[in-house]
């Protein structure tokens, strides 16, 4: 478990299906999430329980998703993962969504970002990790910044959002520029 001043991530507990069906089904939240992709949401009961039962016997190894769990209350508000894990390149993707609506733009999801990346350069020696969004959204954009990614690229009109094309904006963070940050210092 790792803890910070808002937030704590947590291993994935069968019990958080229900709040991944609700925010997958969100469609707010499928905005921001994926500029509202087909393939987050609107999602059967099913299909989350594949997907949430995938992610249970998931081998940290590979890949982990987290639990974005506040601490006063203990509620599930989003969930935080790496995947893509290459231990000999030293590098891993993440992701994050913030589910519960009520819990954006409080630093929530920046706090969980950065409890997985001072876990991913820490404990886990990464060199590098990576990230994507769209250019629509601004406030993953800012939060991206302000923990140190640089985008490296953009996939043009690549993400359709109703009739408009965005870019996909990719991001990197190595860890001698976490560790210059002084983030690693930071992490609990």
């Amino acid at each position: 478990m790792l803890e910070g001043k808002l937030v704590r991530l947590r291993a994935l507990r069968a019990d958080d299906l229900d709040a991944q069906l609700r925010w997958r089904n969100d469609p707010e939240v499928a905005h921001w999430a994926t500029g509202g992709h087909p393939h987050f949401g609107p999602v059967t009961r099913e299909a989350v329980e594949r997907f949430h039962e995938a992610r249970l016997r998931e081998d940290p190894r590979d890949g982990a998703t987290f639990t974005v769990e506040e601490l006063d209350g203990e509620r599930p508000i989003g969930m935080a993962d790496y995947r893509d894990l290459d231990t000999f390149a030293g590098r891993a993707t993440v992701g994050i969504t913030i589910g519960e609506r009520d819990r954006w733009g409080g630093g929530h999801g920046s706090e969980a970002l950065r409890l997985l990346l001072g876990h991913l350069f820490g404990a886990c020696r990464l060199r590098r990790v990576e990230l994507d969004t769209w250019s629509g959204n601004e406030r993953a954009l800012r939060a991206f910044r302000r923990l140190g990614f640089v985008e490296e690229g953009r996939r043009r009109a690549a993400v359709r959002v109703g009739e408009q094309w965005h870019d996909t904006v990719e991001f990197g963070l190595l860890r001698e520029d976490w560790a210059a940050s002084g983030a690693l210092l930071q992490h609990p």
